[in-house]
């Protein structure tokens, strides 16, 4: 099970994913609901543990975010005494969240409920994804760019996934190694490089894959639908 925690203050957040890691559980951290929006659109995250009163992009804006933007978590809240937020159809749940813990709790509340929402079915995730005029099947393992077939190996189809995925959020060069390649490599930047390289060539122009300089790599033109399945 992998499991998102997003607390502002760094040693909660820690101390959090730390005692998550001792029960055999993959926890990550993230400081904020921008940091955390941008992970959860990687994908691969079961539950994502979340601190409501969070500065800057609140909690209940997160989980609308999580909602509309369909990615695929279970949502676990922490909230203040006297603050559950109310939704009218889940009295005490907010917008979007699964389940509510209230500060403070012990480790043994927070691991039951993380554990009872990570064994809870997600969603199937669309088998299509479209993206200004590009589509990647993923059930079928095809690509097209405005209807014309790509011929994309393995490894550049899983790059294309991830960069469409994101949204329009940078991702990084480690982001792309871990969620791609099925080996760290000791050539990382170069691999990276080099599918980038060829997966730009076969996507043709326009160009779609920008650069951004000391972070990483996003998709840019205009969404035609953004992800969804088709028919």
């Amino acid at each position: 099970m992998r499991v998102l925690v997003v607390k502002d203050e760094e040693s909660l957040a820690e101390a959090i994913g730390a005692g998550l890691c001792r029960d055999a559980v993959t926890a990550e951290t993230a400081r904020d609901g921008r940091e955390a929006l941008a992970k959860l659109r990687l994908g691969g995250y079961d539950v994502l543990v979340l601190d409501r009163d969070l500065p800057g992009l609140h909690g209940d804006e997160v989980c609308r975010q999580v909602i509309g933007q369909r990615l695929l978590t279970r949502v676990l809240m922490l909230t203040s005494p006297g603050t559950v937020p109310h939704r009218p159809d889940a009295p005490g749940l907010g917008p979007g969240a699964d389940d509510y813990l209230t500060e403070p709790f012990t480790h043994e509340e927070l691991l039951a409920r993380v554990l009872a929402l990570g064994r809870r079915p997600r969603p199937v995730p669309a088998p299509v994804i479209a993206h200004a005029g590009i589509t990647v099947d993923t059930a079928r393992g095809l690509a097209a760019r405005d209807g014309r077939p790509l011929a994309l190996s393995h490894t550049e189809l899983g790059v294309l996934e991830v960069l469409l995925r994101a949204r329009g959020a940078v991702v990084s060069g480690d982001d792309l190694i871990e969620e791609v390649w099925e080996e760290h490599t000791s050539y990382r930047t170069n691999a990276v490089r080099v599918t980038l390289g060829t997966l730009r060539a076969k996507l043709g122009d326009p160009p779609l894959i920008e650069t951004v300089p000391g972070a990483g790599f996003r998709m840019t033109g205009g969404p035609d639908g953004g992800d969804g399945a088709d028919g």
